[in-house]
């Protein structure tokens, strides 16, 4: 990254970006979105999604000429620096007029998260924050929870979309997991539920094969408000196309990576066929 830029003012005019954004996307929440199938499961794309998607990178462009620009729908290659944006995550949620979804935008440059902004419009949450300079819900500080025994946390996780044939599909790790804690919840937008982490609502999450936009902005929140994020296996979390992760307050990370390792698989015979 230039070393020119004001990344606590970037920050704050992607912010500005995402409002705007999230205005577009409740124009039509609850309408007639045209949600159609892109792969399997529920795995669902709208023309919100799309219209969004194309504002971000015109509106994202504009704002750091000298970023590539990673979404769902476009793709894209990242570079050095980059922004990795995800126009609605919790797509099937938004296309059947559940509140819980968002938009998110993370800026990554030479390997690590700079900033990010996930906003959530139905709900009016939005949540940001630049390296070195902590996190925020609506502007106000944030910071992850103080839960320090597994029994007492309540984690969140989440399924892929070919979860009915899928082997790893992770029913046996939330089944063994939800038996164990407060609960696990599965709300179907990956990036609001590691805001969540970082915001102290929930104490930990772990998913497999999520996309770089699912995850980039989330990063910088979770390290800002004192959380720690790692690869399943524990080690260091490197961004990538696709992605394994575990996401907690820091107390609870060794406990969670322990406790997801021993979780032996359903047999195939309980998979839908």
């Amino acid at each position: 990254m230039r070393a020119d830029i004001d990344e606590a003012k970037l920050r704050d005019e992607a912010i500005e970006i995402a409002l705007a954004a999230g205005r577009l996307l409740m124009g039509g929440f609850r309408g007639e979105t045209g949600a159609r199938a892109k792969g399997a499961g529920g795995d669902l794309v709208t023309v919100l999604d799309e219209r969004c998607e194309a504002f971000l990178a015109e509106r994202l462009g504009a704002l750091l000429p000298e970023a590539s620009f990673v979404g769902e729908e476009r793709g894209g290659e990242a570079s050095a620096l980059a922004w990795h944006v995800d126009p609605i995550d919790g797509t099937g949620n938004f296309a059947h007029g559940h509140p819980w979804f968002c938009l998110s935008i993370g800026l990554w440059a030479e390997g690590a998260a700079r900033l990010g902004v996930i906003h959530a419009p139905a709900m009016g949450l939005t949540y940001a924050a630049a390296r070195g300079r902590g996190a925020t819900r609506n502007g106000a500080a944030i910071g992850v929870s103080a839960t320090e025994r597994l029994e007492e946390a309540l984690l969140a996780t989440g399924f892929p979309h070919d979860r009915a044939t899928r082997p790893d599909n992770n029913y046996a790790e939330f089944r063994a997991l939800d038996a164990r804690t407060h609960g696990v919840r599965r709300c179907a937008a990956a990036a609001l539920e590691l805001a969540l982490v970082a915001d102290g609502g929930y104490d930990g999450f772990w998913d497999r094969g999520l996309s770089s936009w699912d995850v980039a902005a989330a990063l910088s929140l979770i390290e800002e408000a004192g959380g720690r994020v790692t690869h399943l296996s524990g080690a260091p979390f490197v961004l990538a196309p696709k992605v394994d992760v575990a996401a907690t307050n820091g107390r609870l990370h060794p406990a969670l990576l322990d406790a997801l390792s021993h979780v032996p698989r359903l047999p195939a015979e309980d998979l839908v066929q």
